[in-house]
């Protein structure tokens, strides 16, 4: 399709919804500038052509993913114009009931993923919203527009490169408007043209004009139509410019020409041109006035009915942040009759095998999960029973990972990615901590986010400083994660099923050591421990411990030994750090009076500082002595066996710990 066999109607609605696009951000400007929009917003204006053409080649059913100047592919794709306003101007009825603003409106139901405020995120949301519909069989492919910025990004090559390799239903739009902030995109990229790239991924790559909105929909269409018929990813790089700064706020120095400014904005102004071919074909100038009316007359509405409605109290955040945990019953217990012993990994294992059988919607990706069933054998046979398909392994591409299994778990699947060392999630931060913490809060408290990040962690085995850090601390600092840590074969295997059975994005920790350490009953039937409910290990009455994975079972033995000498020390497992069990700590702290907390991680600014804050908040005129916390020293994870075993803490350390604080 081309300028001159498009037929009339279709381009007559090209031209109005390019007048709506254009006239949102224009009015939104206004709105700034008066003060009703707060923050800041990003102008889609100039580059409207892209949005429109690209998303009149989509179905209904079909995904987009937008990034900060994203206003544009909202309403292109259908959203509401009032929600819209309200979410800018920060009411109770917006899209995100004001908890989101401009760079974070979504539109679930209609396939509209959301913006986003992180360059590049996008890309691996995208990815796996295509990889869900791929695994769903939905048809659904999925559009994921980004910026010339992003293409610089390490998730850029990362995404590309999985969707190629998986033939994923994805069409990327890259929207080169050519300036990042204020650098020209030549002075910060190698390549003169980034669909060349495309290329390196066997993909089709192609460079359009992105102020023709019928070359945008002619080659999304038939990107689009390669996609859903299985072929696979593609990438079109559209040319435009953006006619504002980079955003509403910014007042930056001049940094664009004002020949080449007047040029884009006169003779390539994608709606003027549209409007030309309109009256080549006897379009009258009072048709398109008519046309605009309209448009100014929904833009106006949508204003006035967003003035009115109410701002967001409180409330609001009581279900934004996190989805209510399921109420699946009472627990067996490592005694029921269907009990036998499994190792630690063994019980991950069933726990995922039952999952699996239970749920279609459940897979795992990772490094090395398939054929050989993980570095720790924890998804070992798997593949066999389930499939390459929903036991995937993937590239070393942590990024693309952790984002395509949030893309995927907000599409309808439950993903469980697999953390190889769980060092390596640091590579991970922007999908877990920006994305999957933060994706339910940001659209007001609407979509579930259901993904486990699971993966050994800690020392013990002589792997030194970036193979042995217990992290658990940096998640539990995080709103909307569940953070969990079982220290057993049977809470391993309950534990995660309340994980991948959450609604949540939840951390799974697991130590390297109990892999290889701890055995212990499990029962074989399908079982879910309660989310945030800790586990009384031993019952006592002189001093309370909090012990978290690997030091449970020392503080289990200090407990023992001490209890040979009079001590009567009560054991707690927290199994899952956040939400944390407060109550059965307190209520321990106040029949004893005292209190050691105990973890592998640093001591300093450690999950055990929490736990110290709350109960001297809490149960402070309970405690007859100094809290005592058990950590790590403060440096990093040497190589040296002996000095390993030096800064991890363990079972004498916790001795001394409880008879410090029962003053013997």
């Amino acid at each position: 399709m081309d300028a001159q066999t498009i037929e009339t109607p279709l381009l007559e609605r090209f031209y109005e919804q390019m007048q709506r696009v254009r006239r949102f951000d224009q009015r939104v400007h206004e709105l700034f500038l008066e003060g009703v929009v707060k923050g800041t917003a990003h102008s889609y204006v100039g580059e409207e052509a892209i949005a429109v053409g690209a998303c009149a080649a989509l179905e209904d059913k079909d995904y987009v993913v937008s990034h900060h100047r994203g206003h544009g592919h909202c309403v292109a794709k259908g959203a509401d114009l009032t929600r819209m306003m309200a979410e800018l101007f920060g009411r109770d009825t917006g899209y995100s009931k004001g908890l989101g603003g401009s760079m974070h409106i979504a539109d679930i139901e209609r396939g509209i993923l959301g913006a986003n405020g992180i360059t590049g995120a996008g890309l691996g949301l995208g990815s796996g919203a295509a990889l869900s519909a791929k695994l769903r069989g939905s048809g659904q492919i999925c559009v994921v527009f980004f910026g010339d910025g992003s293409s610089n990004e390490g998730i850029f090559h990362e995404a590309l490169n999985m969707a190629s390799i998986w033939k994923l239903p994805v069409v990327f739009v890259l929207e080169n408007n050519q300036f990042g902030l204020s650098t020209r995109i030549t002075d910060v990229a190698a390549i003169d043209r980034f669909s060349r790239r495309a290329a390196g991924y066997t993909m089709p790559g192609e460079t359009i004009d992105g102020n023709d909105v019928v070359a945008v929909y002619d080659t999304v269409s038939r990107a689009a139509s390669r996609a859903r018929n299985g072929e696979g990813p593609s990438l079109i790089e559209c040319i435009t410019w953006r006619w504002g700064d980079h955003s509403m706020r910014a007042n930056l120095p001049a940094y664009r020409g004002e020949d080449e400014d007047r040029v884009w904005r006169e003779e390539r102004d994608a709606i003027r041109r549209a409007g030309d071919r309109l009256k080549e074909r006897q379009v009258t100038d009072t048709r398109l006035a008519e046309i605009r009316a309209k448009v100014e007359s929904e833009l106006e509405l949508a204003i006035e009915t967003a003035k009115q409605a109410a701002e967001p109290t409180i409330a609001v955040f009581e279900d934004a942040v996190t989805a209510p945990h399921h109420d699946f019953g009472p627990e067996p217990g490592p005694g029921h009759e269907s009990a036998r012993e499994l190792g630690y990994g063994e019980a991950i294992r069933e726990a995922i095998d039952q999952e699996m059988a239970r749920d279609p919607r459940v897979f795992v990706m990772g490094e090395d999960v398939g054929k050989i069933g993980g570095i720790f054998a924890a998804t070992r046979g798997l593949i066999d029973k389930y499939g390459k398909e929903r036991v995937r392994d993937t590239p070393i591409s942590e990024m693309a990972i952790s984002g395509s299994a949030v893309g995927a778990a907000i599409t309808g699947m439950r993903p469980i990615a697999e953390i190889q060392i769980f060092d390596f999630i640091t590579h991970m931060m922007d999908p877990i901590v920006n994305q999957a913490a933060k994706f339910r809060y940001m659209l007001g408290g609407v979509p579930k986010v259901p993904v486990v990040f699971r993966g050994p962690q800690g020392g013990g085995v002589r792997l030194a400083a970036q193979h042995s850090q217990s992290l658990e601390a940096w998640f539990c600092h995080v709103p909307g994660l569940v953070v969990m840590a079982p220290s057993t074969p049977y809470d391993a295997k309950g534990l995660l099923a309340a994980a991948v059975r959450d609604d949540n994005p939840v951390i799974f920790c697991e130590h390297k050591l109990l892999y290889v350490q701890t055995k212990g009953p499990v029962p074989a039937i399908e079982y879910v421990i309660p989310v945030g409910k800790a586990d009384i290990k031993r019952p006592g009455k002189d001093v309370t411990v909090v012990a978290t994975l690997a030091l449970v079972a020392p503080a289990l033995r200090a407990a023992e030994q001490l209890a040979r000498e009079g001590l009567d020390v009560e054991v707690i497992d927290p199994r899952t750090l956040r939400p944390l069990d407060t109550e059965t700590i307190i209520n321990s702290v106040k029949k004893t009076g005292r209190l050691v907390i105990a973890h592998e991680g640093w001591k300093k600014w450690g999950f055990g500082a929490e736990v110290a804050a709350v109960v001297q908040e809490e149960a402070f005129d309970y405690l007859d002595a100094p809290i005592a916390r058990v950590g790590m020293r403060d440096v990093p994870m040497p190589y040296n066996d002996t000095l390993e075993r030096i800064v991890i803490p363990g079972q004498e350390d916790i001795q001394a710990a409880i008879k410090a604080v029962a003053y013997r």
